[in-house]
């Protein structure tokens, strides 16, 4: 099915979205850091063959969508208001969350609070925020694979460093982490190397960290009554795999599936098996 492109506005920015299908059943997919709409490139066709007007925007300070320049412009409480605004801009009777990275960060929260009424929520290789500051507490393993969240307060140093010789290390950020090497053939790389280039993106990029290190872990956690499913690649390097446990008490209809072999990067790399644990939990009347 044909994904194609336009923009709108929500929240008083513009957004560019790629999208599959129409109507007011809207699935909504958020990136992470550092992709792009792109990202979702193997999952819009899915959802729109399933009936959903699949939608993904390049979030704020991303790609082709609008770039604000303070730090706070990137708290948590604008990207959960973007969230909501884009649903409704959209014209979203239905919704259906499917998010990534600090996608998934934005999307806990935005279920968390309530923010919309969802029919689903699908995270991919993000905890839950309670059971993220628990085993952040308890293991030391964690503390480790987080070190970037630390470097990333530090003024214009990181910009320097990940945004040298065209972003290089942007592009490696892909390669390095990636257990399937071939789901990063030079052209997806450079199209991220490139979104980062562009003037000010990795300041925006960065931002989400600096604007919310202090505070995303202190989210209240009330009871999550809407079914969710969580994919998890098991070789991601930032994640420690204990984040998968815990959620009986936190979330009411809980599904995971966890895919051996796959890393951090699971939607990209893993196709496939991401595509099937979408369809499979939707068919059994999820969303």
């Amino acid at each position: 099915m044909l994904i194609t492109t336009r923009t709108i506005s929500a929240n008083g920015l513009d957004f560019a979205i790629d999208e599959c299908g129409s109507g007011d059943s809207v699935a909504l997919f958020l990136h992470g850091f550092p992709e792009s709409r792109y990202s979702w490139r193997h999952q819009l066709p899915l959802l729109a063959e399933l009936g959903w007007h699949a939608v993904a925007p390049d979030l704020r300070g991303y790609g082709d969508s609008s770039r604000p320049l303070r730090k706070a412009d990137y708290h948590i409480d604008n990207l959960v208001a973007d969230t909501a605004a884009i649903f409704d801009a959209l014209g979203a009777k239905r919704r259906l969350l499917i998010a990534h990275d600090w996608g998934a960060i934005i999307a806990w929260i935005f279920a968390l609070r309530e923010t919309r009424p969802l029919d689903g929520l699908i995270v991919m290789n993000v905890p839950h925020p309670k059971v993220f500051t628990d085993v952040l507490h308890t293991s030391s393993a964690q503390k480790r694979k987080s070190w970037y969240v630390a470097f990333f307060q530090l003024p214009w140093l990181p910009e320097k460093m990940l945004g040298a010789n065209r972003a290089a290390g942007i592009g490696r950020a892909f390669t390095d982490m990636a257990v399937d090497k071939s789901a990063f053939p030079p052209e997806v790389v450079d199209h991220y190397r490139d979104n980062a280039s562009k003037p000010g993106a990795l300041t925006a990029m960065i931002n989400y960290y600096r604007a919310n290190a202090a505070t995303i872990t202190k989210e209240p956690a009330p009871f999550l009554e809407t079914p969710t499913l969580m994919v998890w690649g098991e070789e991601d390097t930032a994640l420690d795999i204990a984040l998968t446990e815990g959620y009986g008490p936190l979330v009411r209809d809980f599904t995971l599936v966890r895919l051996p072999g796959v890393s951090h990067w699971v939607q990209q790399e893993a196709p496939v098996a991401v595509n099937a644990a979408i369809a499979d939990w939707l068919g059994r009347g999820a969303g």
